[in-house]
C-alpha cells in the first residue's frame, strides 16, 4: 500500500487511473472488455503507481451512450460479469494496496430501467410518471414539444410517448431525466451509495453533478428560449437545469451516508460551473472534490496553465479539500493529439470547439513528434502539483487520438445524431481497446488497409472457448503495436517508463510529507511568458523540490541543483522548448 493510501482522506492527494471497462482488457475472447479483465492487469496498475482506480459505468446497459444508461444501479452487466467478480476485483485492488472508484450516473436512468417501463405503462399524471419529467406538448393535439430546448447529443431535448406526453432528456433520447423532487428517486441513490460500499467501494464519481436540481414550474417552458439545455451555467445559480442551489441539499443528504463508514467514502463531482461555484461541490460537506476541468481545457500555453493552476489552488483552499488535475478522459480527445494540433485557443478543449477538424481524421495536421514531446512535459507538470491526479487509460502509453475510425463501426450517439457538414464522429476516438501486446499480428483487411480484421494486440486471448477471438468492439489501428504494453515496457526511454517513474517520485518526494503548498516561482530566468515554474516541499528537510517546464523556443538556464528526473535530455546545462525537468535545490 503507498503511504498515501494510508490516511482516511487518501483522496486528496491520489494518483486515481481511469478505466472504461468495455476497452481496458478481455479475458473472454468476446471482443469487450470486462471486470474479470481489470483484475488480471491489477499487477500492471499496481507497478504503475497509481493510488486508485476508477470504473466507468460497468452496470447493465443497452450502451446507448457507451454505459451511462444505466438499466440497473446495484448489478453488474451480464457482457462484463457477475457480482462475485466485481468482488473479486475489489478484493484484488485492496491486497495491492489500491482503492475502488465506481461511476454512479444520478441524472438520467436507461429507457429499460424498470421504473421508466412503469411509466411507460401508468397513465399521465400517476406516481410512476413523477419519478420522470414528463410534460403536455404544444399545438393543437401537442404534437409540438413543451419548449425547444436541445439535448446535447443533438436533436429535441424532450421524447413523445404513445399516450401524447413528452419526457425530457438532456442527453441521448433512451437517457429520461430523473426528477430529484421526487422523494422515491432520493431514497433509491441513498440504497445505491451503500450498497457499493458495502461491496468495497471507496468512493464515487458523479456523473453531471451539477444537473439534477431542475425548476421547470417557475416560470413558463416557452419563456426558456431554445438554448437553455446546452448553455453553460450561470453564476447566479438561476439556470432552469444546471447548478442549481438546490442540488447542493442532496450532496449534503449523500455525506451523511459518506460518514456512516470507516474509513467515510468521498466523492468527486463532474461539475461544468462557473469557478466560484467549484468549491462548494467540494466542500467536506457535500463530495470533497470537484474536476478541476479548466486544467484540461487549455492550450499548450503557460499563461493558460498558469491560470488553470492558480484557480485550481484557489478553489480548493475555499473548499477546505484539494483540487484535482486532469489531461484526459472519456469524453474528450486525447492530449497527445490536442497537444499535437495547432495551439488556436477557443472556449474549451481547444479542439472541442471544432470537434470536426479532429475526429473526422482527414482535415487537421497532427504533429505527432511534437505531441508526444509535449505530453511528456505535461505528465510531469501536472505530477508535481499538490491534489490529485487523474490518468486516463491509454496516456501512460502516449496514445493519440484515432480519429479515422470506419463509420460504420462507431457507438457514440453524437455520432448519429450529429447532422450537416460538421458531422462528428464523437467520442469513440478515445475509447479503442488497449494495445497490450505487439506481436499479435493482425490479418490484413480488405475493408480499411489502416486496421486489421481480427487484431487485438493482447486485448482479447487468442481464442474463445476454441473458435478464434472476436474482434474488439472498437478496432485498433495498426499503429497501436508501436503502443503496446510489453514494447513499452522493455524500453527504459518509453512514455510508460516516464509515468512510473514520475508517480514513484512523486509519491517519495511530495506526497508523503501531506504537504499541500506549492509557491509559482518568477525569475529572470524563469519568464512567466515561456515557462511554469514551482517549488514544494520534500520528504528531505534540507531540500525543495522545483518543477520547471519550457515552453518557449528558447532553452531556459538551468538552476543550480541535482536534475531527479527530465522528460527529454536536457542540452547540457539548460532547458530545451516543450521539456519540463524536476530538480532538488537547496533550502
Amino acid at each position: 500500500m503507498t503511504s498515501n493510501n494510508t490516511h482516511k482522506d487518501w483522496w486528496k492527494q491520489a494518483v486515481v487511473y481511469q478505466i472504461y471497462p468495455r476497452s481496458f482488457k478481455d479475458s473472454d475472447g468476446d471482443g469487450l472488455g470486462d471486470i474479470a479483465g481489470i483484475t488480471s492487469r491489477m499487477g500492471y496498475l499496481r507497478d504503475l503507481g497509481v493510488d486508485a482506480i476508477w470504473l466507468s459505468p460497468f452496470y447493465p446497459s443497452e450502451l446507448a451512450d457507451g454505459g451511462y444508461d444505466v438499466i440497473d444501479y446495484r448489478d453488474v452487466d451480464p457482457r462484463l460479469g457477475t457480482m462475485d467478480d466485481f468482488d473479486a476485483m475489489v478484493a484484488a485492488a485492496h491486497s495491492q494496496g489500491l482503492k475502488v472508484v465506481v461511476d454512479i450516473v444520478p441524472n438520467h436512468t436507461s429507457d429499460r430501467h424498470p421504473w421508466f417501463q412503469e411509466a411507460l405503462g401508468a397513465a399521465p399524471g400517476s406516481a410512476q410518471r413523477e419519478r420522470y419529467i414528463f410534460r403536455e406538448g404544444r399545438g393543437c393535439d401537442g404534437e409540438i414539444p413543451p419548449n425547444d430546448w436541445l439535448s446535447m447529443f443533438g436533436g429535441s431535448a424532450w421524447q413523445r410517448v404513445d399516450d401524447g406526453q413528452w419526457y425530457l432528456h438532456l442527453f441521448a433520447r433512451q437517457q429520461p431525466d430523473l426528477n430529484w423532487k421526487n422523494p422515491d428517486v432520493h431514497e433509491d441513490f441513498i440504497r445505491t451509495l451503500r450498497f457499493w460500499s458495502d461491496h468495497g467501494t471507496d468512493g464515487f464519481r458523479v456523473d453531471v453533478a451539477h444537473g439534477l436540481a431542475k425548476d421547470l414550474s417557475s416560470r413558463s417552458l416557452e419563456e426558456l428560449g431554445r438554448w437553455p439545455s446546452q448553455a453553460q451555467p450561470t453564476a447566479d445559480g438561476d439556470h432552469p437545469l444546471w447548478d442549481r442551489p438546490e442540488v447542493h441539499d442532496i450532496y449534503r443528504e449523500w455525506r451523511r451516508v459518506f460518514d456512516e463508514y470507516d474509513p467515510p467514502r468521498f466523492a468527486i463531482a463532474e461539475a461544468w460551473v462557473a469557478p466560484e461555484h467549484q468549491h462548494l461541490y467540494a466542500s467536506e460537506k457535500e463530495l470533497g472534490q470537484v474536476f478541476n476541468f479548466e486544467f484540461a481545457k487549455a492550450n499548450w500555453c503557460p499563461q493558460e496553465l498558469r491560470t488553470a493552476i492558480v484557480k485550481g489552488l484557489d478553489c480548493a483552499r475555499e473548499a477546505g479539500s484539494t483540487t484535482t488535475w486532469v489531461m484526459s478522459n472519456h469524453d474528450v480527445p486525447r492530449h497527445a493529439s490536442r497537444y499535437a494540433l495547432p495551439q488556436v485557443r477557443t472556449r474549451g478543449y481547444h479542439q472541442i470547439a471544432n470537434d470536426w477538424l479532429l475526429r473526422n481524421g482527414e482535415s487537421y495536421i497532427e504533429d505527432r513528434d511534437r505531441g508526444t514531446r509535449r505530453a511528456r512535459a505535461a505528465i510531469m507538470l501536472e505530477a508535481g502539483l499538490p491534489g490529485s491526479v487523474y490518468v486516463y487509460q491509454g496516456e501512460e502509453l502516449g496514445l493519440f487520438e484515432v480519429a479515422d475510425l470506419p463509420w460504420d463501426r462507431l457507438e457514440d450517439p453524437q455520432s448519429r445524431n450529429s447532422r450537416g457538414p460538421f458531422c462528428v464522429k464523437g467520442r469513440d476516438g478515445c475509447r479503442v481497446p488497449l494495445p497490450w501486446r505487439a506481436d499479435d499480428e493482425p490479418r490484413p483487411a480488405a475493408w480499411n488497409p489502416k486496421f486489421g480484421e481480427g487484431a487485438s494486440f493482447g486485448f482479447s486471448p487468442q481464442e474463445r472457448a476454441g473458435s478464434p477471438a472476436c474482434e474488439p468492439h472498437l478496432p485498433q489501428p495498426l499503429w497501436f503495436r508501436h503502443f503496446a504494453v510489453d514494447r513499452e515496457d522493455n524500453d527504459p526511454t518509453s512514455m510508460l517508463q516516464l509515468y512510473r517513474k514520475a508517480l514513484s517520485l512523486r509519491q517519495t518526494l511530495l506526497t508523503a510529507t501531506r504537504d499541500t503548498g506549492l509557491t509559482l516561482l518568477t525569475t529572470e530566468s524563469f519568464d512567466d511568458r515561456s515557462t511554469i515554474a514551482y517549488s514544494r516541499m520534500t520528504t528531505r528537510k534540507d531540500r525543495r523540490f522545483v518543477s520547471i517546464t519550457n515552453f518557449g523556443s528558447e532553452p531556459v538556464p538551468l538552476p543550480h541543483g541535482t536534475v531527479v528526473l527530465a522528460s527529454a535530455d536536457p542540452l547540457g546545462d539548460s532547458i530545451p522548448q516543450d521539456t519540463t525537468v524536476w530538480m532538488l535545490t537547496d533550502v
